[in-house]
């Protein structure tokens, strides 16, 4: 006879993500980066910019030239010369002097500012009116304002965005060592589960959660990696778990993971390879059955066959982990959480965290978020459709009031 699984505090489970290393590293072109986590710590060779540039059109001028000057009583100034865009001036500027320069343009010797355009007129070739004194550096942008030679412009586990990719362009980096996408092998199990194609039978239902699982494994970062449905069989799950051991960096299975007495899961991770059961039930509802194995340096979850439990422990507790083996470092994790006010009662039993579907809907007349929470049971896909996120109701909490503040974790 089984054993009724011993339940492990959410936190507890979260911390063995330590215990496993990122994969390996590959150099990729720089505009194949949007999304990948970098490897090595970025450090600037120049300064950025490593020249004093305009931000807008107008003059370039000594700030100390327009002291003093308003529209009753204009700084004239002697036109020196006009500045090449992508050259450096031939010129320099004194006391009394300008020179016409556009956004981005190089500051002449000389000059410290620049006078916005529409606040001068021109009297006549060689002279104009400033209406509006400028200081020292205003619209201008200094050398090494925006990044110093020699300090870390982006730092190892950090995700590249479109913004991060533009400063690596600026230092012309054309080449840039990440971590490689972890691949995720995903393994359906159960009896009942027939192909998506085929016309389920009586008790059967299509292979929802390879294709669930699947998506939130390429939104985690990682590279989704089937082998198919297996049946309620020792041997043939054994196979599949080698297989996917061997060609993925981590492996989820879903369904097999309670006390069943047809349950093969937590016998098959146990009797791999060089494994080791570190979890076989969570503190969480949904998901409370979920099993984390290791087989060497790899993790494996024995997930909840019903879908909404495997796409709720999938983003509570799988997802962390995805995340450490593909290089992403903590103080670079993102998690979206949208405030809101709950809409109505929550009842919740202390001893486990609750995680609640709900729905975003805007009050017009106040502006504010609700939360709506959306009920159903674990194996209704369609609460999911609905759901803008989840909440969180704590392992110490009895239930939440009408009107409590909630973070919503986006899905």
């Amino acid at each position: 006879m089984k054993e009724f699984f011993k339940v492990t505090n959410l936190k507890q489970v979260i911390k063995y993500a330590d215990d496993f290393s990122p994969v390996e590293t590959e150099e990729i072109d720089l505009h194949e980066t949007f999304e990948r986590i970098l490897a090595v710590d970025i450090i600037s060779d120049v300064n950025l910019p490593d020249f004093i540039r305009s931000t807008r059109d107008g003059y370039a001028v000594r700030g100390q030239s327009t002291f003093g000057a308003s529209e009753g009583s204009p700084a004239y100034l002697t036109i020196k010369g006009s500045v090449t865009m992508g050259a450096r001036p031939t010129f320099s500027i004194g006391p009394g002097e300008a020179a016409k320069i556009s956004t981005g343009g190089m500051l002449p010797d000389g000059a410290d500012s620049v006078v916005m355009i529409e606040h001068t007129e021109e009297i006549d070739d060689i002279t104009i009116e400033a209406y509006r004194s400028v200081a020292p550096g205003q619209y201008v942008i200094e050398v090494g304002e925006d990044m110093k030679k020699g300090e870390i412009i982006l730092s190892c586990g950090q995700k590249l965005r479109p913004q991060e990719t533009g400063l690596l362009a600026a230092f012309g980096k054309e080449r840039v060592k990440v971590y490689k996408k972890p691949v995720i092998g995903i393994i359906s199990t159960g009896d009942e589960i027939v192909e998506i194609n085929e016309t389920p039978g009586p008790g059967q239902i299509r292979n929802i959660n390879t294709y669930t699982l699947s998506g939130m494994v390429q939104k985690a970062g990682g590279i989704p990696v089937s082998f198919g449905i297996v049946q309620d069989n020792f041997d043939d799950l054994f196979d599949k778990c080698s297989q996917a051991i061997a060609k993925s960096d981590m492996a989820l299975i879903s369904g097999g993971s309670s006390v069943g007495a047809r349950d093969f899961t937590i016998e098959v991770l146990s009797s791999l390879p060089d494994s080791k059961i570190l979890a076989h039930g969570v503190s969480i509802s949904p998901g409370k059955p979920t099993i984390l194995a290791m087989a060497g340096n790899k993790p494996l979850w024995g997930l909840p066959g019903h879908v909404v439990s495997a796409m709720i422990v999938f983003e509570v507790v799988v997802r962390p982990f995805i995340e450490k083996i593909a290089g992403l470092s903590g103080q670079h994790k993102r998690k979206e959480k949208i405030p809101a006010l709950l809409s109505r009662n929550l009842s919740s039993a202390q001893g486990r965290i609750d995680y609640v579907r709900v729905r975003l809907r805007r009050i017009e007349k106040h502006g504010l978020l609700w939360a709506e929470p959306i009920l159903g049971k674990a194996g209704l896909i369609n609460t999911m459709v609905k759901a803008d996120g989840i909440i969180e109701i704590g392992i110490n909490t009895e239930g939440l009031d009408k009107g409590s503040k909630v973070s919503v974790i986006s899905l």
